[in-house]
Parts: structure tokens; C-alpha cells; sequence
């Protein structure tokens, strides 16, 4: 029995060397196609500067590698300044990113056959930040978009100069929308005579374009130092400065206040806004914000006091939301009265009553003194 015992244990074993040898093979037979194919990387990779915060992405298939019944493509891995990886079967890509700071991509060439995917290895190149120390660079930019009633679109900006910028120093703003670039002709200066704010009263962004870039550039130019150009994107819808409601309507309708308006000056239809609704209480005191997300508006209020009503705009669901408009002008309804006049009427009674009754007992009480003293003087 124990004879028996050992050779069954014997052939257990032979039976688990087996099948770890057989789940070997399997393992290892997927991956026999890539040591039969070798897959080269790409050649000449290039970045170019082709616009403002624009790089061209270029390259060329390894002439080495096979081309026979493989699917090519290349992972492109974007360092900075922004990380960001995707596949192309192009031999180009642009992005779009700032600038100031350098920028860097690897690249790979990825061979599909058979459901195997096999990847090169990375080719490497950057681009140099430009000359400048970074505390030259302007701080603080900020830009506002109008749509005009022309429908054109105007462009302010604002900024510090870099805590390191010499006094001399010039500082000058493009903007980039698409393919067109221009350079500001309306500065507003320091007092040190620097160039701080820029004005554009029409600039090529389109106003019914969805989430597009706008790109601003600026540089400077000094005696004593060389100044870091810096770069910003921006949103267009994002930094867009929503025009006020139109044609504000408030009237009283028995306990009820109704008001009425129309969208701002826009392209995008009246679906594209909301509003907040400002309501204050001149006799309480109480103050109300309300979102709205209709041109109307019906709201159960106190008759017996006067409110001053307010309203404002902004972008909703069609695109980023920009900066909330300014308020409309202040308009006025109802009158402030008293909430009972028949208390108001019985209480006044009452005052008068006691007034006259308090009177009356001075009075009588002065003539019977009169007559006490006489008698004693009799």
C-alpha cells in the first residue's frame, strides 16, 4: 500500500511539472512575432515654432522599417509644458501651449500586427525657454472681452511689470486668434512710462465661436537686462465680459411682481443665459438674489412695501461661463404703506383720546388749585 501511495505522488508531481511547462509555452508563444520584427523609431524629429504659442511636431518613418502587412502609428508624449500623450498615423502634429517656459515631446513608432501591438524606442527633442530671467517676465495678466453692438469684439488687458524689470524697460502685447496675429497700438503706461494696460477696439475673435483660444504674447526690450517673454491662453468665452439685459420691464399685478427682459447683445440665442435677480426690501431691509434661467419672472411679494430691482447676465450650458455682467440700472416698484389702515386709524384714535384726556385733567386739576388758594386768602 505504501508502495502505492508513492508512485501516485510520483506521478502527481510529473503531472504539475507538465502543466507548468505547458502554461509556459502558451505564455511566451504571443510574444515570438516581436523578436521576428524589429521596430525602428522615427527619424528626423523636429520642432518648429510656427506661430505664438504654436509648435509644429514633425518627423519621418524610419526608411529601415518593414512596411508589409503592419499598421504604423506613433505615440507622441508632450513633457511640457502641459503633459499630454496620443497616437497619429500622421507624420506631423501642432499644438498649441505657452511657450515661455521651453517645450518637449518624445516619440515612438507603434507597429500593429495580428493583435500585437510592439512599440520603438522614444526619440527625444526640445525646445529651449527663451533668454530672459523669469522675474522680468509680466505678472499678474489679465484680459476682458465685449461683444459691441456692431457684434465686433474688443479686447482690454492688463499687467505688472516682473519684479526684476529694469525701469527703462518697454513691454509690447500681440494677441493670437487662429491665423491672425496684431500687435497693440493703445497702451496705457505706468509712471514710470512702461507700458501697463492695452486696449483693442476690434480685434478678428469671432463672437460665435465656442471655446476657441486666444493667445497673448508679451515681450520687452531693455538697456540693461534682456526681458522674458511671457505667454498666456485664454478662453474666449471664458473671459468674456456678458452685456446687460435688455428692455427690463417691472410691474405689480395684485400681490405679484412681474418683470420682463431680453437677452444681452449676443450672437448666442436666449437658451445660452441665465441671470440673477436682485431684490431689495426698502422698507424691511431684506435682500434677495434669485437665478433665473428665463427672460421672466413672477414673484409673491409684500404690497405694502417699495423695492428696487436689479439684474444681471452670464453665459449657461452653451459655453464656458464668462464674467457675470454689470447690473442693470435700479428700477423702482410699489409704495411703502402701512400694512393695516383701520389699526393705523384706531390707534391714532386712541393716542388722541388719552392725549385729550390727559389734558383735560391738567387742566382741572390747575383751575382747582386757582380755587384752593383763594379761599385761603379769604
Amino acid at each position: 500500500m505504501a508502495v502505492l501511495i508513492y508512485h501516485l505522488k510520483i506521478m502527481a508531481s510529473m503531472m504539475i511539472v507538465f502543466l507548468i511547462l505547458l502554461w509556459t509555452t502558451n505564455l511566451v508563444q504571443p510574444n515570438t512575432p516581436q523578436a521576428a520584427v524589429q521596430v525602428f523609431p522615427p527619424v528626423n524629429f523636429t520642432l518648429t515654432v510656427s506661430a505664438l504659442a504654436q509648435v509644429l511636431l514633425h518627423w519621418k518613418p524610419n526608411p529601415n522599417q518593414e512596411q508589409k502587412n503592419y499598421t504604423i502609428r506613433y505615440d507622441v508624449k508632450i513633457l511640457s509644458p502641459v503633459p499630454e500623450e496620443y497616437d497619429t498615423k500622421k507624420t506631423h502634429s501642432i499644438r498649441t501651449a505657452a511657450l515661455h517656459n521651453g517645450f518637449s515631446a518624445h516619440i515612438r513608432t507603434l507597429l500593429l500586427h495580428n493583435d500585437l501591438l510592439m512599440r520603438s524606442d522614444w526619440v527625444k527633442e526640445k525646445l529651449p525657454p527663451p533668454p530672459g530671467a523669469p522675474e522680468t517676465s509680466v505678472t499678474n495678466l489679465s484680459c476682458v472681452t465685449r461683444i459691441t453692438i456692431s457684434s465686433t469684439v474688443s479686447l482690454h488687458c492688463t499687467w505688472l511689470p516682473g519684479q526684476g524689470t529694469p525701469e527703462d524697460t518697454k513691454y509690447f502685447l500681440f494677441y493670437r486668434y487662429e491665423t491672425y496675429t496684431e500687435e497693440c497700438q493703445d497702451y496705457i503706461k505706468d509712471k514710470w512710462n512702461r507700458n501697463t494696460e492695452c486696449r483693442f477696439s476690434v480685434t478678428q475673435i469671432d463672437p460665435e465661436e465656442v471655446d476657441n483660444l486666444v493667445v497673448i504674447h508679451i515681450n520687452g526690450s531693455s538697456k540693461y537686462a534682456a526681458i522674458k517673454p511671457f505667454q498666456q491662453l485664454f478662453n474666449q468665452n471664458a473671459i468674456e465680459k456678458v452685456n446687460v439685459p435688455r428692455n427690463v420691464t417691472v410691474f405689480l399685478e395684485q400681490n405679484d411682481l412681474l418683470a420682463t427682459w431680453e437677452k444681452p447683445i449676443s450672437p448666442f440665442p436666449k437658451e445660452c443665459f441665465e441671470y440673477e435677480f436682485y431684490l431689495f426690501n426698502l422698507k424691511s431691509g431684506n435682500k434677495q438674489i434669485l437665478k433665473i434661467s428665463s427672460n421672466d419672472f413672477r414673484l409673491r411679494i409684500d404690497v405694502t412695501s417699495r423695492y428696487s430691482i436689479q439684474i444681471r447676465a452670464n453665459h449657461h450650458i452653451c459655453c464656458t461661463r464668462g464674467f457675470w455682467s454689470d447690473w442693470s440700472e435700479v428700477i423702482y416698484v410699489g409704495q411703502n404703506k402701512l400694512e393695516n389702515p383701520v389699526a393705523w386709524i384706531l390707534a391714532v384714535l386712541c393716542v388722541f383720546t388719552c392725549c385729550t384726556f390727559l389734558l383735560v385733567a391738567i387742566i382741572c386739576k390747575i383751575g382747582y388749585g386757582c380755587r384752593v388758594v383763594k379761599t385761603h386768602d379769604i
